[in-house]
């Protein structure tokens, strides 16, 4: 598909002018999963719109360990990317494509002139903005108040209704990972989930029934 293709077909809210800026200013990216969209310490450019796979976002401790926040999908804006490039910051977080992702990349120098001119671009950063701030919230909650079954079992269904499938290719190893505990927690709260009738493990993936 074309810029424009992508555009009219995952941002139809944008007024006319605003598309055909967008359409002769920003480049499509091609990521494949596992490349970093971005890193921590990284000078910002652009604003990264999702248009095809999906994006993690993450945070890495000093000893490499990976701190979940939140998935891209597309129609999504990265809001940190927003931050960044608007102010000229260095990135505090990691952006990886999980599955083959296409990202439209829009120069910094545009952000101005789209917040001042543009309604309908405003809206969609404030909407942005809020979005992820409701995801940042949803995540302190599962760390601060709920038991780690009843986090690994609200990221399924989570991660089903994001994707509208019941297969879910993820591994224990990339869950534990995403809900910040070890791999043989997440074995065993799947062995009981499966016990339960709430999903079936194979071999590549787990089906979730619940």
């Amino acid at each position: 598909m074309t810029i424009a293709e992508y555009i009219e077909r995952l941002f139809p809210q944008f007024e006319p002018a605003l598309k055909t800026i967008l359409i002769e200013n920003a480049t499509l990216r091609d990521f494949q999963g596992g490349d970093m969209l971005m890193q921590t310490g990284q000078n910002m450019r652009s604003t990264v719109l999702i248009v095809e796979g999906m994006v993690k976002l993450y945070r890495e401790g000093e000893d490499g360990q990976e701190f979940f926040m939140y998935y891209l999908q597309p129609g999504n804006a990265c809001a940190l990317s927003m931050i960044c490039a608007t102010k000229q910051e260095t990135s505090q977080v990691m952006a990886k494509a999980i599955e083959q992702t296409k990202v439209l990349m829009i120069p910094i120098a545009l952000m101005d002139k789209l917040m001042r001119d543009y309604r309908t671009w405003y809206y969609f950063v404030i909407e942005t903005y809020r979005m992820r701030f409701e995801e940042l919230l949803f995540v302190i909650d599962n760390i601060a108040f709920k038991a780690m079954d009843k986090r690994l079992a609200f990221y399924l269904k989570k991660r089903a209704g994001d994707l509208n499938t019941k297969e879910l290719h993820l591994t224990h190893s990339e869950i534990a990972s995403d809900l910040n505990t070890s791999r043989e927690v997440i074995s065993r709260l799947l062995k009981k989930m499966e016990q339960a009738g709430e999903i079936k493990m194979y071999r590549n993936y787990i089906e979730y029934l619940a």
